[in-house]
């Protein structure tokens, strides 16, 4: 609650606009009462005539608008402070995913993200568009009503602040259950939706397996789950409605009671006292009752926050970026100095140092969950370095320029992702300003591409879905070439290019990689060692550390694991 009042309270111009306004509503609703019971108390009290009593109906009208205008004036300041908000959080959500992109995506789920982006933000809409609004409302506009009663009747004023303080004492009794009920909705929509997209993303698999109709009771026993916290909660509010109703409904019987005994019996409060009273009572009691609505949705608005809170408190360190710029087309000397990054608690790359020249070809294996494309995200810069550094050109990577390094770098994945739009554009993609055709032409031939864009009606304007929907695994990897090709990087990565390839596209790759070798160095993550039986250096990662590094030959002759991968890929000694 505290840190949802705090972000409210940072917009200073719309709380001073709702005090101003709450200020001018409740002196429209005490002039409202004033002038009606000038107008009843003069005509059927005093028998004054129309005409005397025109300028009170007009005063009473104007009371009306401004208790209406200002009414909608806070009203909209906390639409427009509950949108500012919801946008300051969201933004809040995409700069801790971006800033460290690879975990957060590791970390949780897309349907996790989109739920917490989407509903847990507009959940709180409720506290600054409801609960901040009549929390100012009620902060003035009791107090100046009390007062208006008070000057004509200091006992009703007495009745007031016995029985009013009834109403808060069971708002924080009802909004203790009803927060635990909101955590418990938060908490099962959080599920349902991340359970319900992961299921979409992954129907075409599900349906292959025959797992499609145990995934349908899935969902449906999750739905089921969200509606009944739904319920819970909706049942908390009406009981709380209730109860509100019940508590102002005898605190109104009773100071009816007692002023028609003044009035009536004991003949010492004038009909303009009494009748100015009872008008104000049950809107003093309504501002209380509006509070409380307001608090309820307020209680329902922790569970989103709490659940924001836990994503914003999570130790996401950004990869650090300065100012020096690289030279252009120079190949950088890389080392890596003591490199220790732990994942997750569960993972920990430990002493990790490495000395990458110039030119040279490095070779990455180990055993799955090694940690071998985890360092390749360490060097690419897209994980951050907990302890030891990298250095570039003997310069800590934290003082270089980031569009300088990237400008220099290339990583292919097993699967590059593909954008919708045309196979030129997504040639082009890395590379700043607009290539001329002819060297998206080449870099495309380079890459073993021009066969099958030539045998496409629309050749370089031919369109690709997301993700590359519509081309094969090799076709993918082939324009992730050519986008090396065309920007001619002077440090490439390669993550397991081979995987999953036909010997065809295989050899293509290899020859590409061979071609892009003569100007970069090239960095390979690989299971398969006559990929990289020819790299200057090969590490071999063990659990996250370096077990080993050398040359082919150096390892097959001094290193036993290396030396007992070789019969298992070749079906005897490697030639």
């Amino acid at each position: 609650m505290k840190d949802l009042k705090l972000l409210a309270f940072e917009r200073k111009t719309g709380i001073s606009l709702l005090i101003v306004l709450s200020l001018l509503k409740g002196a429209a609703m005490i002039g409202q009462a004033l002038f009606f019971v000038l107008v009843v108390d003069g005509v059927f009290i005093k028998d004054k005539s129309f005409e005397d009593v025109v300028p009170y109906l007009f005063a009473l009208l104007a009371a009306l608008v401004i208790r209406s205008a200002s009414s909608y004036g806070i009203g909209r300041t906390g639409v427009d402070m509950a949108a500012s908000v919801k946008k300051q959080l969201r933004l809040k959500l995409i700069n801790s995913y971006k800033g460290d992109p690879l975990l957060s995506t590791a970390e949780s789920h897309s349907g996790q993200k989109v739920s917490l982006l989407l509903d847990a933000v507009d959940e709180t809409d409720g506290f600054f568009s409801k609960y901040i609004p009549q929390l100012m409302q009620s902060y003035i506009i009791p107090l100046m009503l009390l007062a208006a009663i008070v000057s004509q009747n200091w006992t009703t004023g007495l009745i007031i602040l016995v029985t009013a303080p009834f109403i808060p004492v069971f708002m924080a009794i009802v909004g203790k259950r009803t927060k635990e009920k909101a955590d418990e909705k938060m908490d099962q929509l959080n599920r349902f939706s991340g359970t319900f997209l992961d299921i979409l993303q992954g129907l075409t698999t599900l349906r292959l397996f025959g797992q499609g109709e145990k995934q349908k009771e899935k969902i449906e026993k999750s739905s089921k789950n969200f509606r009944e916290s739904t319920m819970d909660v909706l049942k908390s509010a009406f009981l709380s409605s209730l109860t509100l109703e019940y508590i102002s409904m005898l605190s109104i019987g009773l100071i009816a009671l007692e002023v028609g005994l003044r009035l009536v019996v004991f003949d010492n409060l004038s009909f303009f006292s009494a009748f100015f009273i009872m008008i104000l009572v049950p809107d003093f009691f309504m501002m209380l009752k509006d509070f409380g609505s307001a608090f309820h949705s307020a209680r329902g608005s922790l569970s989103a926050a709490q659940l924001l809170d836990e994503e914003f408190s999570k130790d996401r360190k950004p990869v650090v970026w300065g100012e020096v710029e690289l030279r252009k087309e120079q190949i950088p000397h890389i080392r890596l100095e003591n490199i220790n990054f732990t994942y997750n608690r569960d993972f920990e790359l430990r002493n990790v140092s490495l000395d990458i020249e110039p030119a040279s070809k490095i070779a990455i294996i180990g055993r799955s969950g090694s940690g071998k494309t985890t360092l390749l995200h360490i060097i690419a810069g897209l994980l951050p370095v907990r302890d030891g550094a990298v250095l570039i050109e003997g310069k800590n990577r934290e003082d270089i320029d980031e569009s300088s390094w990237f400008h220099q770098l290339s990583y292919i994945s097993q699967s590059p992702y593909l954008f919708a739009g045309t196979i030129r554009e997504n040639i082009a993609i890395g590379v700043s300003g607009e290539p001329v055709q002819h060297e998206i032409e080449e870099a495309a031939e380079k890459a073993g591409l021009s066969e099958l864009i030539d045998s496409l009606p629309d050749g370089y304007n031919t369109l690709v879905g997301e993700g590359g929907r519509g081309l094969s695994g090799g076709e993918k990897q082939r324009i992730a070439l050519a986008r090396a090709f065309l920007k001619k990087p002077t440090i490439i990565l390669f993550d397991e290019p081979t995987t999953g390839l036909d010997l065809h596209t295989e050899r293509i790759l290899q020859q590409s990689i061979a071609e892009l070798s003569r100007n970069a160095t090239i960095i390979t993550v690989a299971h398969r060692l006559h990929t990289i039986r020819h790299s200057d250096r090969i590490v071999y990662l063990e659990n996250g550390k370096v077990a080993a590094a050398g040359t082919h030959e150096e390892l097959a002759s001094e290193f036993e694991p290396y030396r007992n991968l070789l019969p298992l890929q070749q079906g005897g000694a490697l030639r």
